[in-house]
């Protein structure tokens, strides 16, 4: 503007445009749009005092090579920030993409092993999403992990709460991840559903089909609850899913009943007294409540998942490794360490 002696683009400059801008929207009653570019950080670049003067700012988020697009409001005077909308860019521009669970787990293919449906919350719309994983023997050197669409330094917590907690040996291991459909979940709440699809990979086994899988998983192996639970389990069951495993205190709490226990062996790093939940059926949906990750281990792939890993790492130990050894076997190495011998007597404890 050549109102203001200030060069352009400025802080003053801006304020002064938006200020105006502002006016006429008022005057005429009519939405005015401004589109700006963000930083690599995500935030909205240029001064702040732009940020501060509108009435709402709406961020557009998506991958290149993906059509869907999702809708975020980081800031709104006149309603929720709690909202997301999903879109689909096609030829004509944008279109409302109705059922976005259903769009993003179409083409998927049932009992396959790495591949696992979780719920996450985006706003207040819970989405159903397929998280894959692929687990292959690595070369001699650090193994490669990578993350596409979750959160890597997440991924590699799992696969540390997998290998000293399970017995896994998942430190040799090339590890791919991948959330389909282009989206990024950095939820807590998926952790359980990348664990369970490490497992399914490596052990080469599917979990049942109709099972949707919520829950955060902390350092000892422990579930922890998440939030929103009922609304995940809608979306789940309006998508005719109709079981879900999830953190025991999820479970109490909404069917504010405790689950029946029986004792049996968890397969992590618990006591003998370690408890699995008897299922519960809620508005249609069987809950299964689990405490550890290694119960809900057991309950998704059964104890094979488990039994084999103890094998495998009793066959490593025999060879001769020792604490922080690396072994060589038929072109593959190994990391044999104390954790694994720890896990084994502990398992030949719980058979005797």
């Amino acid at each position: 503007s050549d109102a203001l002696a200030s060069s352009p683009g400025n802080v003053a400059q801006l304020r002064e445009s938006t200020l105006r801008l502002m006016q006429v929207a008022k005057a005429r009653d009519v939405p005015i749009f401004l589109i700006g570019h963000v930083t690599k950080e995500g935030n909205v670049a240029g001064p702040r005092a732009l940020e501060h003067m509108v009435d709402a700012v709406l961020y557009l988020e998506g991958e290149r090579y993906y059509s869907y697009r999702l809708l975020r409001a980081a800031k709104n005077r006149f309603g929720s920030t709690n909202e997301v909308g999903v879109f689909e860019m096609t030829t004509d521009g944008l279109a409302e993409v109705t059922n976005p669970s259903a769009a993003f787990l179409a083409g998927r293919v049932a009992r396959q092993p790495g591949s696992i449906v979780t719920a996450p919350v985006e706003g207040t719309r819970a989405l159903l999403v397929d998280v894959q994983a692929l687990t292959v023997p690595g070369g001699i050197g650090i193994a490669r992990r990578t993350a596409i669409g979750a959160d890597l330094n997440r991924l590699q917590l799992l696969v540390a709460v997998l290998t000293r907690r399970l017995g896994l040996g998942l430190g040799a291991q090339d590890i791919y991840v991948n959330v389909a459909g282009g989206l990024r979940i950095v939820e807590p709440a998926v952790d359980l559903a990348l664990a369970f699809a490490l497992v399914s990979s490596f052990q080469e086994i599917a979990i049942d089909d109709g099972t949707v899988v919520v829950g955060e998983v902390g350092l000892q192996g422990e579930l922890r609850p998440v939030g929103q639970v009922e609304r995940r389990l809608a979306e789940a069951a309006r998508l005719g899913f109709t079981r879900c495993i999830l953190p025991a205190g999820d479970v109490d709490r909404i069917t504010g009943v405790r689950a029946k226990r029986s004792t049996s062996r968890s397969g992590s790093a618990t006591s003998k007294d370690s408890e699995r939940p008897a299922n519960i059926v809620w508005e249609g949906m069987t809950l299964v409540g689990v405490s550890t990750v290694g119960e809900a281990v057991l309950e998704a792939f059964g104890a094979g998942a488990l039994r084999s890993s103890r094998a495998s790492s009793r066959r490593d130990d025999a060879s001769g490794g020792a604490r922080g050894d690396v072994l060589a076997r038929g072109g593959r190495t190994r990391l044999v360490s104390d954790a694994l011998q720890q896990e084994d007597s502990q398992f030949e404890d719980d058979d005797a």
